[in-house]
């Protein structure tokens, strides 16, 4: 599991379009976003560079936080 940072992700529209790229690249992968630190958990079979990614071709850059 790993948290990552999403500065640019401010409302249920930003959070919508990063679950749904990251469902499609592992339709098994648990998600917990945090709207108010702009984060999001995941769970997934993807490598941290495989959600970073992903979450950049949703439109959104991200940082795997320690």
């Amino acid at each position: 599991m790993s948290r990552f940072s999403v500065p640019d992700m401010h409302c249920g529209h930003c959070k919508a379009k990063i679950e749904d790229a990251l469902l499609e690249a592992d339709g098994g992968a648990e998600l917990a976003f945090d709207m108010e630190k702009r984060e999001v958990t995941v769970d997934s079979v993807l490598e941290t560079g495989e959600v970073v990614d992903t979450i950049k071709s949703a439109g959104y850059a991200a940082t795997e936080l320690g």
